[in-house]
């Protein structure tokens, strides 16, 4: 969902479209096309869920040992 507002945003105000990182930071994905627009979808939701799955265990469980 939120990758699709920041494509939006960057298709408004082009001068401040973040395009740029997005081509360094998402294998496959190229200003503006149909295939890129998937691909930074579903690597969007992938880098999202290796944040849930990953870290977020990670953080809990030292955070509950510094209290």
């Amino acid at each position: 969902m939120s990758f699709s507002v920041c494509v939006g945003f960057g298709l408004l105000f082009p001068e401040q479209a973040m395009y740029e990182v997005w081509l360094k930071l998402l294998p496959g994905f190229e200003w503006i096309s149909w295939k890129s627009f998937f691909i930074g979808a579903l690597e969007s939701y992938a880098y999202g869920w290796f944040i849930a799955l990953i870290w977020v265990p990670l953080y809990n469980f030292f955070g509950s040992k510094a209290k």
